[in-house]
């Protein structure tokens, strides 16, 4: 087992991997930019290590700083959570070079199910079922326009090593092609430095189910069941559910069979997520392989018992896995929403500020998962996330309920928050009755 690890993130998710290191007996090193800090996941490490300015990309972007403070702090692993350089597979062969253990798959897989295309294309090779679309990397509109007539319409444009809903755009006919794969090849470009698109058919309004996948060194491959990622803003996830209602057991064995065979097809370590879209014919695509911890893992956690960031850390430490398919076996139903400082009457603006009344919501079932405290100051650089809100309950009706008690109990003063937006969802009639799909937000008046 490692004697240290380094945490390459922030917020909520380091606080996380801080907490799973105790309970294995692992010391942790923080580090942080100039504005974290006085951040949570600062203060709680056994050590922590300025890496730079507020600008993500001379901190916790920084590989050769990052490198640095796990050499000069003798950490023999770095665990990345998500986002920053979670999936990106340079750092991961740097890790790799220098001889630290990253918590996560190699630099290898990193590139193979980063780069959409690829991945794709590796599903086809397994026999999973993929949406209809492009055969490699596209760069140019003109090339997209010659393609786009043999994959069909609507149609959507995807930055190839993209993810967090940046670099895509929907083209409803032929005539929006050269447009919308210019915006979408821009963006793909400014959040990623990579030009390299492609396209798929798109599914109109599916469910978004994604399965969570433990592979350990030794071969041995699990699911833990789904999570219903379907309640989106512009494809970033705002409320997740474990198990989904739309699964029977059937459909469910089905997905997970499939999710199993796409890690082994590639030869995966570590946790990871299979994701899907379903159609409401009961048809299932695959969409993407996320190749990381995701922000949702905790509903997963509450519906099995079982602590996928301490699982992560005992894969990459070369033990085997101490249980089996069989094992797993889901109980009752999880809901999480995402608290952001943001104003949902206001087109979603974040609300950067300074925490000066903060009240939390307990009681059984209830989890928070955070890095806020009362002076706590929201800074305007990094994501607006504030905390997670998850709640379990014997069936799901339980769970809804459950969480809109939570929430009434959840008091942020300082910052505005997306709060009574998530009672609005909660409320949506499609949402009690578990008949929707992703385009629920945009149903909803806002």
């Amino acid at each position: 087992m490692f004697h240290k690890v380094l945490i390459a993130n922030r917020g909520e998710i380091a606080v996380r991997i801080i907490r799973a290191c105790r309970e294995l007996g692992i010391r942790t090193v923080a580090v942080y930019s100039t504005p974290d800090r006085e951040a949570l996941h600062t203060l709680l490490a056994d050590e922590a290590v300025c890496i730079g300015p507020a600008k993500a990309t001379e901190s916790y972007l920084d590989i050769k700083r990052i490198i640095s403070a796990a050499v000069i702090t003798g950490a023999n692993a770095i665990h990345p959570g998500f986002g920053f350089l979670s999936e990106n597979p340079k750092f991961a062969k740097i890790c790799e070079e220098s001889n630290i253990k990253l918590i996560g798959p190699s630099s290898e897989m990193m590139s193979l199910m980063g780069n959409k295309a690829r991945a794709r294309e590796t599903m086809i090779n397994a026999k999973v079922p993929v949406v209809p679309g492009t055969d490699g990397i596209i760069t140019q509109a003109d090339e997209a326009y010659d393609l786009a007539d043999s994959i069909g319409y609507p149609l959507i444009i995807k930055a190839a090593n993209g993810g967090g809903g940046k670099g895509m755009r929907v083209a409803e006919r032929k005539e929006e092609i050269h447009k919308m794969f210019s915006l979408a090849q821009k963006e793909a470009i400014a959040s990623f430095s990579d030009n390299g698109m492609y396209m798929e058919r798109y599914v109109v309004n599916p469910k978004h189910i994604e399965f969570q996948i433990l592979a350990d060194e030794h071969g041995n491959v699990i699911h833990l069941g789904e999570r219903d990622c379907s309640v989106q803003r512009r494809h970033q996830k705002i409320v997740e559910e474990a198990p989904s209602k739309a699964l029977t057991d059937k459909l469910r064995k089905k997905m997970g069979d499939v999710a199993v065979r796409a890690a082994k097809a590639i030869n995966y370590t570590n946790a990871g997520t299979v994701e899907f879209l379903l159609n409401d014919q009961g048809e299932f695509f695959f969409m993407e392989m996320n190749t990381r911890i995701q922000v949702e893992h905790p509903i997963t956690e509450m519906v099995t018992g079982i602590d996928l960031i301490k699982k992560q850390i005992e894969i990459a430490a070369g033990l085997p896995l101490d249980i089996m398919q069989k094992d797993i076996k889901l109980h009752g139903h999880a809901i999480e929403c995402r608290i952001n400082a943001e104003d949902a009457s206001k087109d979603f603006r974040p609300s950067p500020g300074t925490i000066n009344n903060l009240i939390m919501p307990g009681g059984k079932g209830i989890r928070i998962d955070g890095a806020i405290y009362p002076g706590y100051t929201v800074a305007p650089y990094y994501d607006s996330m504030l905390a997670k809100l998850i709640v379990h309950g014997d069936t799901r009706e339980e769970a809804i309920a459950k969480m809109k008690s939570a929430l009434g109990e959840f008091i942020v003063e300082g910052v505005t928050t997306n709060i009574d937006f998530h009672f609005e969802i909660l409320e949506n009639p499609s949402f009690v009755s578990g008949d929707y799909d992703t385009s629920l937000i945009e149903t909803m008046k806002v």
